[in-house]
């Protein structure tokens, strides 16, 4: 059970005043494993999928691709922040976990940003990108 804060009318105030405001808050579709990695790269830059029962060290960063037959197909970037030059393809059903907006990520985005062209130049191709400018 969440508490209400006896003082949330001092903080926001505070924020106020600093001029600062809460951000927005994305719309991301829970409903179903496929639709929260559609709407989640809709509303960020870069997804994480976790597949624990395969390799719980490991995860996997970048843009979903496609989603068909049962699979999520990213262009990845490394932990350089460094675009892969092809796409790897993963089951949904050995995805345990989905992870978007966090600090990682947005510090892979931060840096290969600049590539961040490359990648949808890659995925749909130079006149797409034009198109929707």
């Amino acid at each position: 059970m969440q508490v209400p804060d006896k003082f949330a009318r001092f903080h926001e105030a505070v924020l106020k005043k600093r001029g600062i405001r809460f951000p927005k808050k994305p719309r991301v579709d829970v409903s179903s494993l496929e639709k929260l990695l559609e709407s989640a790269n809709r509303a960020f830059p870069l997804v994480t999928i976790h597949r624990e029962k395969v390799d719980a060290g490991a995860c996997w960063i970048g843009r979903v691709v496609d989603l068909t037959r049962g699979r999520v197909t990213l262009l990845e970037i490394g932990p350089d922040a460094s675009w892969d030059k092809g796409l790897e393809s993963y089951r949904l059903n050995e995805i345990t976990r989905v992870d978007f907006g966090g600090d990682y990520e947005d510090a892979l985005q931060l840096i290969g940003g600049s590539k961040f062209q490359h990648a949808v130049e890659f995925i749909w191709g130079p006149s797409n990108l034009r198109k929707s400018k």
